[in-house]
Formats: C-alpha cells, sequence, structure tokens
C-alpha cells in the first residue's frame, strides 16, 4: 500500500533514480481521467491526491512530467457525456455476443479510445523529449493474426480505409505472420502506408498464376495471377515481403502497381517468372534497399520505376532481368541505381533485359554486375530497328560482368554529361514535381 505524500512519492523517486542509474530518461506520467460527468457536463476528479504527488516528484527532480490527466480531461470534456461513451467500454444491451447484457463501463477504453489517449501522450512525448520524436510512429490500424490488432487481415484493413482521403495519410500496420490473401487496394484509398514488423517475417503471399483457371475455366492470365494490385495512388510500403508462392510455373506475378508515385522501402519480392509488374502506363515508383528475385522477365511494364540501392537476384539459368514496355514518348522507364546483381549457384548466363515493346528505356548506372552477364548484356526478343526506338544503357557499373566492350550493337553509350539527366528528381519529377518520401 503506498500513499501519496509519504510512500507513494519515496516509490517515485526510487523509480527515478533507478532509471537514471541504467542511463535511461525517466518519465513521470500521470493518470487518465475517468468518464464520470457532473451535472454541469464537467468531469469529476477521481486520483485524489494522487496527481499531485506526480507533479510533485516531477518538479522536485527535475523529471519530464506528462500530465496525461490534464490532456485526457480536456479530450473527453471536448466530446461530451454522450459522444466520449465510444472511448471507454460501453456496449448497448443486445448488440455484442459477448457481453449480452451490456457494459458501462467509465475507466477502461475500447480500441478507439486507447488510440487516442496514445496519440496524446505521444505527442506530449515528441515535445518535451525531441530526441525521441524520430522513433514515434503512429498507426492507424494494426493487423495481427492472432487478434492483438484491429483486424485479422490485410484486406479488412484496407477496407476500412476512407475512401480518397486527401490530406491525411493512413498508416497500417501489419505484425508478423503470413497472410495469404489475394489484396486488393482500389483507385479510392489513396495515401496508404503498409509497415512490416519485420521484412522477414511479414509475409502477403498468394499462389495465383497465369494458366490457373478462374471460376469460369478460363486462364487467369499474367495480369489476373497478382497476389497483391496497387491502383491507389501515393502507396507507401516498408518492412514487407511481396510473395508470389506459386513456384515455377509460368507467370504468376508477386506485385502488380498501377497507382502513381508508390514508394517501397526495405521490402522483398519473392517469386519467379513476372514477379514485379510495374503496370501503370503514367506511374512512377521508387523502390529504395529492396531486394527483389526471379526468373524470367521478372521486373517488367510500362510503369517508370527507379531502384536505389537494391539487391536483384536471379535464380535460374538464362534469365532476363527486365521486360520493359516503356510508352512511346515518355522521358523514362527502368533506372537502376547503385543496385547489386546476384545470382544463384550455376547460374552463368544472365541478361540484363529485353524490351516488351519497341520503345523499352532500361539504364543500369553504378550498379555492380557478376561475371554471369552475356557478354552482349541485353536480348532483342526478335524486335528489329531497336537502336531507333529503345534506349537500353550501362553507365559506371563495376564487377566482373561490367565491361560493355561486347554489348549488342543496339545499346547506347552514355557520356558524363548525358548520364547526368538519370537523377532520382529528373526520372521520377513529372509535371507535378513529386519528391520520393521522407517519412513512411
Amino acid at each position: 500500500h503506498t500513499d501519496p505524500g509519504t510512500t507513494y512519492n519515496e516509490n517515485l523517486r526510487r523509480y527515478v533514480n533507478e532509471t537514471r542509474e541504467k542511463g535511461g530518461i525517466p518519465v513521470l506520467l500521470t493518470s487518465m481521467v475517468r468518464r464520470k460527468f457532473d451535472e454541469n457536463g464537467k468531469l469529476i476528479e477521481t486520483h485524489g491526491d494522487y496527481l499531485q504527488a506526480v507533479r510533485d516528484v516531477a518538479a522536485e527532480m527535475n523529471v519530464v512530467l506528462i500530465d496525461h490527466n490534464i490532456s485526457s480531461k480536456q479530450l473527453v470534456e471536448s466530446m461530451g457525456p454522450e459522444d466520449s461513451k465510444k472511448l471507454y467500454m460501453w456496449v448497448e444491451k443486445d448488440t455484442n455476443l459477448a457481453l449480452p447484457n451490456g457494459r458501462e463501463d467509465d475507466t477502461h477504453l475500447r480500441a478507439l479510445g486507447a488510440k487516442k489517449m496514445a496519440n496524446l501522450i505521444l505527442d506530449e512525448v515528441a515535445q518535451k523529449i525531441p530526441e525521441l520524436a524520430p522513433f514515434i510512429r503512429k498507426y492507424d490500424y494494426v493487423v495481427a493474426k492472432d487478434g492483438s490488432g484491429d483486424f485479422f487481415t490485410v484486406q479488412e484493413a484496407i477496407d476500412a480505409i476512407p475512401d480518397f482521403r486527401k490530406n491525411q495519410r493512413t498508416r497500417v500496420y501489419i505484425r508478423n505472420g503470413v497472410y495469404k490473401e489475394k489484396l486488393i487496394l482500389p483507385e479510392s484509398k489513396i495515401n496508404v502506408t503498409f509497415i512490416g514488423e519485420d521484412v522477414e517475417k511479414t509475409i502477403l503471399t498468394y499462389d495465383d498464376y497465369a494458366q490457373k483457371k478462374n471460376v469460369f475455366g478460363e486462364n487467369k492470365g499474367t495480369s489476373g495471377s497478382s497476389s497483391f494490385y496497387v491502383y491507389g495512388h501515393d502507396f507507401h510500403a516498408e518492412n514487407i515481403t511481396f510473395e508470389n508462392s506459386a513456384g515455377p510455373v509460368g507467370q504468376a506475378v508477386a506485385i502488380f502497381v498501377a497507382g502513381d508515385r508508390a514508394a517501397f522501402r526495405k521490402c522483398r519480392f519473392l517469386g519467379n517468372q513476372d514477379t514485379m509488374y510495374n503496370y501503370g502506363k503514367n506511374s512512377r515508383q521508387y523502390y529504395e534497399d529492396c531486394y527483389i528475385e526471379g526468373t524470367v522477365d521478372f521486373i517488367f511494364g510500362s510503369s517508370t520505376a527507379y531502384f536505389k540501392n537494391c539487391e536483384i537476384f536471379a535464380k535460374r539459368n538464362g534469365s532476363y532481368i527486365t521486360a520493359a514496355s516503356t510508352p512511346q514518348g515518355k522521358p523514362f522507364g527502368y533506372v537502376f541505381d547503385h543496385c547489386r546483381i546476384k545470382v544463384a549457384d550455376g547460374v552463368n548466363k544472365l541478361y540484363l533485359g529485353r524490351p516488351w515493346r519497341q520503345y523499352a528505356q532500361t539504364v543500369f548506372m553504378y550498379c555492380e554486375l557478376p561475371a554471369a552477364i552475356t557478354p552482349e548484356g541485353w536480348n532483342d526478343w526478335g524486335k528489329e530497328n531497336l537502336d531507333k526506338t529503345c534506349f537500353y544503357s550501362e553507365y559506371g557499373c563495376t564487377g566482373e560482368g561490367s565491361d560493355t566492350s561486347k554489348r549488342v550493337k543496339w545499346a547506347q553509350k552514355l557520356n558524363a554529361k548525358k548520364a547526368s539527366k538519370f537523377t532520382l528528381e529528373n526520372v521520377l519529377r513529372g509535371e507535378d514535381n513529386w519528391t520520393v518520401p521522407t517519412e513512411w
């Protein structure tokens, strides 16, 4: 038993001293208000002298104080007696199978209340302890297979996101787990961020493939095989594995990106043929510190995409890394900047790419190329006059496969001046002056 003013204060001092001895930053927090209103719509304080005891010790020992009692009181009073029930465990009778008789609990929070109270605390922490601010991330929804989040499945979280939320970003935190779902982020779900708990353990996967039959007995086709479709603009993802687990059965897409201004950081893309489909003709996409694997044409499509410091892994002999289908008139297609190309054991024949369409563009700059890269570097896919329509080039690459002296004749030669236009800013700027995100 502890009493405010005596033993309670002594215990607080002990916790502060022990924290400082271990090199930590002590923070004292007052208790959250209970939802107990008087007849005038004002909250009645129920914590007695304990609140002042915390404030006194914080002042005495020069400790950061988060006066959550005050901030929570302001929130609850602003919502009023009726609306504030949404924060607490108020359940109407016969509306919940777990609580058939309902509940009127003014102390414990439901999910909405917990999020709002946590945000109040985090805002003060960021303000009063600025060195911790970079480590604070707020999430709107949490997905967890074990039921500890807001949703069990990723698609449930997507469906809950408000349509066309233009002025705010919706952040979804996905806890570790293998989520076998065929996912669709529709065009109405804009400004969405997915953040995984651990890139190796947060896996979004499905096992469709092009020759697999749909409900009408027809082949799904390449576009129909994707595990995840991204149509919404301004989608960001970090620390997530996107996978097609169908195996070596032909075209089987892990991710299909059609939305504009998509950005991925520290993600993995796993598959075989056609792993990554950069689908949108007017889509700009950015990949940083990502891992992408596959066999045939495993990075393909018509989008403008910039790959920075990524690892590209070819799993099979005779592979083609890219198959661009850049539309005529587009200034850029694929640009790989400071990427590392690696191969599986036994792979000794690998092409940097081949043109899916006549005006394809692909450039590798300052990349590490293995000995498995063929002397010709590129494959023409049976197309003619590529020197007049395509743009395939390398600049500043290193490694045993970087010798360009025997490259195909239709590959372009870049000098420093020409190479300087392939900057991240130039490639992805567009007409709206988009810059890649710094906060996710």
